[in-house]
């Protein structure tokens, strides 16, 4: 970027104008986030070339903002969405400080670490398959003292937690094998393809999730997972079939569906 300060008038016209002619539609907002990332303007014109090659902006300055958090998102790591502050905000209303909670399919941890955020101190477990999600977020979850585990859905968790789980939310991929293609190239391409592939009908892990979950949940205690509109129907069957008493919270807001099952308070 010659001799430009990029930190002037000058270097962000000309980042926005980049941006902008590339695609991006928070351009302006996109080029102050690089910049303020950017260490020199050699390194803030490197940022700005992967930005324009499809990259996700989040991958690049190496976190999102997520429940006025900055949490710390690795390359290849599942970028937490907006929307999905819909699903912890329905979370904490049911929660109390001093919560067993645990975050399946955590990806950066984000989730978890928004409800300690929320509640003060928590008993955070959080699990992932994919062994890039769950270094990053040993990394957010050190933050509130939790403990992240490596392994599928309820695999690796202690068996202590069998029945004394208060609060469990799973944002577990729910797009359809077939709708993948469809996605976004920043997703398609820059995610790992198990966040975001959830079967046939996309439903298959919210199937698992929700077939165990009394046996982890303590009485009274709530399961909360995302799902599209046109597919909650089919989670809330799923839910009732696993023993779970289902509800659908809505925000048009959001544009965010979260469905809650909660194991009977007796039994």
């Amino acid at each position: 970027m010659n001799h430009i300060d990029f930190h002037d008038d000058a270097g962000y016209t000309l980042v926005v104008t980049r941006l902008r002619a590339a695609g991006c539609v928070f351009a302006e907002e996109e080029a102050r986030l690089l910049i303020a990332a950017a260490r020199t303007p050699a390194e803030l014109a490197a940022m700005a070339d992967r930005r324009i090659a499809g990259l996700p902006l989040e991958h690049i300055i190496g976190w999102a903002e997520f429940c006025g958090l900055r949490i710390t998102v690795d390359p290849g790591v599942f970028v937490p969405r907006r929307r999905t502050e819909f699903l912890v905000r329905q979370a904490a209303a049911f929660a109390r400080p001093g919560a067993v909670v645990v975050d399946l399919c955590c990806g950066s941890g984000a989730l978890g670490v928004a409800l300690a955020a929320a509640l003060g101190r928590i008993e955070l477990h959080s699990a992932d398959i994919d062994p890039a999600a769950v270094r990053c977020a040993r990394r957010n979850v050190a933050d509130v003292l939790g403990r992240v585990y490596e392994g599928d859905l309820y695999e690796p968790l202690p068996a202590t937690l069998r029945g004394r789980v208060d609060i469990l939310v799973a944002n577990t991929p729910y797009v359809p094998t077939e709708a993948i293609r469809l996605l976004p190239p920043e997703a398609r391409l820059h995610e790992a393809r198990v966040a975001l592939d959830g079967g046939a009908d996309g439903l298959d892990v919210q199937r698992r999730v929700a077939a165990e979950a009394p046996l982890w949940l303590a009485p009274g205690g709530h399961l909360l997972v995302e799902a599209s509109g046109r597919q909650a129907p089919q989670t809330v069957e799923i839910f009732a079939r696993s023993g779970l008493t289902p509800q659908v919270i809505g925000s048009d807001e959001l544009d965010a569906t979260v469905v809650i099952g909660t194991r009977p308070a007796a039994g």
